[in-house]
C-alpha cells in the first residue's frame, strides 16, 4: 500500500510534519505501507495538480486545505489555512476524523504529535526534541536574535539545508531519517554533511548583503534581494541588523516565483499589532498573525514591488498611529 504525504517544501516544520505524520500512521493506523513524500510551494496561480493525488492514501500536512476527495489525510496550522470559504464550509462538513485544523499551535509538527497521542493513542516522546525544534523555530522562540542568527543548534543547521535544498530529492530522502534518527547524527550524514560548509559561508555572506540593503524606517524594515539568489536567507537576520524594528517587508526571488516576506520582530520594543495574515491575504498569499508571504509569478516583478511597497507604507502609518 502507498501513502503519498505531500509537506510544505523547503521548510523544516514541513519536513518534520512529514516524518511525524509517517511514524504516527506506521505506528497507529498500519505498519504494511510505503511512503512516498511530495513537496508543495507557495506559488501564483494552482497550488495543486489532482493528477499528483496518486496514492493509495493521500496526506497533506503544514499546508493549504483540498477539498479533493482523494485527499484522506490533512493537518494545518496556518491562519490562512483555506483557499475559499467553500475549502472551509468542506472542511467543516468532514465527519472522516481524519483532517485536523489549529491556528493556536506554533507548529504543524506538534499539532500531529498532539491529535496523533490524544486521538489514536500514538506515543510522541521518542521524537520529543523533534516537536521542541519545530516549535521553536516556526514559532520564533528563540532567547534573542543573535540566537537565531548564529545557527548553533543542528535542528537550526538542518533547517538551513532544507531551506536551500540543492534538489527534489534530497528533502524526501531526509524526511524518513527525521522521524527516526537524532538531529545531531543527520547533520553526518554523507548526502548532508558537505551542503554544511558552503551554506554557512552562503549565511555570512546574506548578513552583508542584507546589512547593506535594509532601511529601517518608523519601525519597518524594506529590503530588495531580487537581483540576489538569496531567497532561503535567515528571516531573522533583518532583526538582528535592525533590533528597534517591528515589522519586515522583504522582496526575494528564485527560478518560479518573486517572493514577498512580511513578518515582525519576535523581541520588538513595541508589541506588533498587525494582523500581518490578514494583509497578505489580499494579495492572495497568507500565513500567521506575526509572519507572512505573497508569491508573484517571475514575470511579475513590478506588481510584488507594488504590493512590498504599499505593505510596508501600511505597517509604517500604523507604527507612527500606534505611538500616537
Amino acid at each position: 500500500m502507498k501513502v503519498k504525504v505531500f509537506y510544505h517544501d523547503k521548510c523544516f516544520d514541513g519536513a518534520s510534519s512529514a516524518a511525524l505524520f509517517s511514524r504516527f500512521y506506521r505506528e497507529r493506523i498500519r505498519s504494511d505501507v510505503d511512503f512516498e513524500f511530495s513537496g508543495l510551494l507557495h506559488r501564483a496561480g494552482a497550488l495543486f495538480d489532482e493528477s499528483h493525488f496518486d496514492g493509495d492514501e493521500n496526506a497533506i500536512v503544514d499546508f493549504k486545505y483540498s477539498s479533493s476527495p482523494k485527499i484522506d489525510w490533512w493537518f494545518d496550522h496556518h491562519e490562512s489555512a483555506f483557499l475559499s470559504p467553500a475549502d472551509a464550509a468542506h472542511f467543516e462538513r468532514d465527519e472522516t476524523d481524519k483532517k485536523f485544523y489549529d491556528p493556536a499551535f506554533k507548529s504543524c509538527t506538534s499539532f500531529i504529535a498532539m491529535i496523533g497521542q490524544e486521538r489514536f493513542g500514538f506515543d510522541p516522546a521518542p521524537v520529543a526534541d523533534l516537536v521542541h525544534w519545530t516549535d521553536v523555530i516556526d514559532g520564533a522562540l528563540y532567547p534573542d536574535a543573535k540566537t537565531a542568527v548564529e545557527m548553533k543548534a543542528p535542528a537550526m543547521k538542518l533547517t538551513m539545508v532544507i531551506e536551500s535544498a540543492p534538489d527534489q530529492r534530497f528533502v524526501p530522502h531526509l524526511i524518513p531519517l527525521l522521524a527516526i534518527k537524532p538531529l545531531a547524527d543527520i547533520l553526518e550524514e554523507p548526502f548532508v554533511a558537505p551542503l554544511l560548509p558552503p551554506l554557512l559561508r552562503r549565511h555570512e555572506v546574506s548578513i552583508e548583503i542584507l546589512r547593506q540593503r535594509a532601511e529601517c524606517t518608523d519601525g519597518t524594515i524594506f529590503f530588495d534581494i531580487t537581483d540576489q539568489e538569496l531567497e532561503g536567507y535567515n528571516k531573522f537576520v533583518p532583526y538582528y541588523l535592525h533590533p528597534e524594528s517591528i515589522y519586515s517587508v522583504g522582496l526575494s526571488k528564485s527560478s518560479f516565483r518573486v517572493k514577498v516576506s512580511v513578518g515582525s520582530n519576535p523581541w520588538a520594543p513595541e508589541e506588533p499589532v498587525v494582523n500581518l495574515a490578514k494583509i497578505c491575504e489580499r494579495y492572495g498569499g497568507g500565513g500567521h498573525a506575526r509572519v507572512g508571504a505573497i508569491s508573484f509569478n517571475v514575470n511579475q516583478h513590478a506588481a510584488a514591488i507594488r504590493a512590498s511597497r504599499e505593505i510596508v507604507n501600511e505597517l509604517r502609518a500604523a507604527v507612527r498611529k500606534n505611538r500616537g
